[in-house]
């Protein structure tokens, strides 16, 4: 069987995997699975109900730490993890950096930044004052020339494409700053411009963010 990405555009995390499988031309197949509803075995793919999880010829893999590395085992060519052992581990440790250290943290805002809610001055607080602490340390690890890792495209790219003009977007929005400004986002963000993969996957979020604007507003 080919391999199956399931879960749907809006998704960072389903981003990553899905720019994984495009750099390294895997061929694979996606499935359109939102979270929070009763798609078919959906718990049964993905036991904590979360997106993306890849189908694979000998069974479903949730979460996208664990679906990246067997897409890099399983697909060795191309490879996006350096063969040296400690590199390879500086681009596992951005990649945690970048989920655990900003993305989880910032997240708490994208309810106000993005939805349509309102965070607490307490949570915005909290926010600001992990967020500063946890850039501080992510700015010496990314090296940004021009990727994120150094000289050659990774999965830490994978990553840091979607979460990080997410991050800015977010702070600036909630918090009214840019506690990003010491990092070259945006030089990052713009070497994307014309890359074919990311355009595809840019104009398959937007459909799908279509898509899910019209499931609500039937619902309504």
């Amino acid at each position: 069987m080919t391999l199956k990405l399931c879960g749907f555009a809006l998704s960072n995390y389903y981003n990553k995997i899905k720019l994984q499988l495009m750099e390294k031309g895997v061929a694979f197949e996606e499935e359109l699975v939102w979270t929070g509803n009763s798609h078919p075995k959906l718990i049964d793919r993905s036991p904590m109900g979360k997106v993306p999880f890849l189908e694979t010829p000998h069974g479903c893999i949730s979460e996208s730490m664990a679906c990246a590395e067997y897409i890099e085992q399983q697909y060795p060519t191309h490879p996006l993890l350096p063969a040296d052992p400690f590199e390879a581990g500086k681009v596992r440790e951005l990649i945690v950096y970048i989920e655990l250290h900003i993305e989880l943290v910032v997240r708490e805002l994208y309810g106000q930044a993005f939805f349509g809610g309102q965070a607490s001055d307490a949570t915005k607080e909290r926010v600001h004052k992990q967020l500063v602490k946890n850039i501080a340390a992510f700015s010496k690890l990314a090296k940004f020339s021009p990727y994120v890792a150094g000289s050659t495209f990774t999965l830490a790219d994978c990553a840091a494409v979607f979460h990080l003009p997410i991050a800015v977007s977010a702070c600036k929005l909630v918090l009214g700053e840019d506690l990003f400004a010491g990092l070259p986002v945006k030089a990052y963000t713009q070497q994307w411009a014309d890359n074919p993969n990311m355009k595809k996957i840019q104009e398959d979020r937007k459909a799908n963010s279509e898509l899910m604007a019209a499931l609500r507003a039937s619902k309504t």
